[in-house]
């Protein structure tokens, strides 16, 4: 008793002398017998970490499907790419073309619901994972061993065009990425621009957001993969280039036009059931501060 009443007397003394502040001083982190001084972080590092955790809200707010059907698109897509479809003066289409609509579907609906930060957020995420993915095909490429269809034909020749394009070559991995990061911004920023000009939150204004910003976007990544590709290395006339880039994002466009009232209705159940909502409240609290 007599302890903690000197103990309190002390406590109080020291009120009395900071001017009834009291001031408290974190205690330093202990691990074992060392103490650990805490570093403040700079603002490099809170920038750092604010990015960090809007990727991790950001992933838990939007549903597991979207984003595994979206990174799986942009997989098959660039796999796809190198056996062609269609090919004529006019109009160039590889067997991407099947799936590349589904990756625009995919920012269309997010762009409607989370913004489009969180669709260029989601667009370098596949692009990120894609690249893992082609670093990983190219390497097993390079080990020894043949493929199954090696011993179907017994052709060294069958094995060797298996690796090559499971491999892959770096300038269309290059030419695909460019194209993916320039189309996913544009067609972000402008869908959310279009939606911005109406307050309408029916499937046509849903459709005219995402018709144009697809369009153009499906334009320019079909431009700078024939620039960066087909026009350097495989020898493509500038008019084949335009002309293939437009009529390939015409057809590209008519096949998500079939599937846009699918994703129209998987938003409005997102926003009658309230998904994202931590992610949409954590980006307007940060408008706010600013």
């Amino acid at each position: 008793m007599q302890s903690t009443r000197i103990a309190l007397e002390k406590q109080n003394q020291s009120v009395i002398m900071t001017g009834g502040a009291q001031k408290q001083e974190a205690p330093p982190k202990q691990f074992g017998s060392e103490i650990l001084l805490v570093k403040p972080k700079t603002k490099g590092e809170s920038r750092n970490a604010q990015i960090f955790d809007d990727y991790k809200i950001l992933l838990r707010s939007i549903p597991a499907p979207t984003v595994t059907i979206f990174i799986v698109s942009v997989i098959l897509m660039n796999l796809m790419a190198n056996k062609e479809l269609l090919s004529t003066p006019w109009l160039a289409l590889d067997c991407g073309f099947a799936v590349s609509w589904v990756s625009f579907l995919c920012m269309d609906m997010i762009c409607k619901r989370f913004g489009a930060k969180a669709s260029i957020k989601i667009s370098i995420l596949a692009l990120g994972v894609n690249l893992a993915v082609c670093l990983f095909f190219w390497l097993m490429s390079l080990t020894p061993g043949m493929w199954g269809a090696y011993y179907d034909t017994g052709m060294v020749e069958v094995n060797d065009a298996l690796n090559a394009t499971i491999g892959g070559t770096w300038y269309v991995v290059l030419g695909s990425s460019l194209a993916m990061l320039c189309s996913s911004t544009v067609n972000s920023l402008l869908n959310v621009a279009i939606g911005r000009l109406s307050t309408s939150n029916t499937f046509g204004a849903f459709a005219k957001r995402s018709y144009i910003s697809t369009g153009i976007a499906q334009f320019v990544d079909n431009l700078i993969f024939a620039i960066v590709v087909s026009h350097v290395f495989f020898g493509w006339t500038w008019i084949q280039v335009l002309t293939c880039s437009f009529t390939g994002a015409v057809a590209e466009l008519l096949c998500e036009i079939l599937l846009s009232p699918v994703g129209y209705k998987v938003v409005r159940g997102w926003e009658r059931e309230n998904v994202g909502a931590a992610y949409i409240n954590r980006i307007a609290a940060q408008k706010s501060n600013q």
